[in-house]
């Protein structure tokens, strides 16, 4: 077969109910590298830029994984959005989302697949209008 890697994605389409940061952001460890006295983070393979990693939840009510891990690959550490009074998480966005499938073991020898999440960046959602004359 010829596709391989990640595949490139629009957020909105995996993630149409949204997405909020449910945890801080982190440097990724490259445990191939790290040893217990010296902690290495992970680097993209393709970019050389570090990786970060940050927990994050599906708003979607019938999502089967509500929280998981995306990395985002960037130079320096991403800012989570601002809270937002009222919400008990921080919306987000991501920019340049690509999912890479995988088998997962789930015990007894069986596996499923199962998806990592990569971006390029995290913002604040933008506000959606409903004057007319903005449009």
């Amino acid at each position: 077969m010829a596709v391989q890697g990640p595949f490139q994605v629009v957020f909105e389409q995996v993630f149409p109910h949204g997405l909020g940061v449910v945890g801080a952001v982190a440097p990724m460890a490259d445990f191939d590298a790290s040893t217990r006295e010296n902690r290495v983070q992970a680097r993209d393979k393709d970019t050389g830029l570090p990786v970060w990693v940050v927990d994050v939840m599906d708003f979607d009510p019938d999502a089967r994984e509500r929280t998981f891990k995306v990395k985002i690959t960037a130079d320096i550490e991403p800012v989570v959005p601002p809270v937002v009074a009222g919400t008990p998480v921080r919306p987000v966005v991501l920019d340049g989302l690509t999912v890479t499938p995988y088998l997962k073991e789930v015990g007894n020898g069986r596996q499923k697949i199962a998806y990592s999440l990569r971006a390029a960046s995290m913002a604040a959602p933008r506000q959606r209008t409903t004057d007319p004359k903005a449009a």
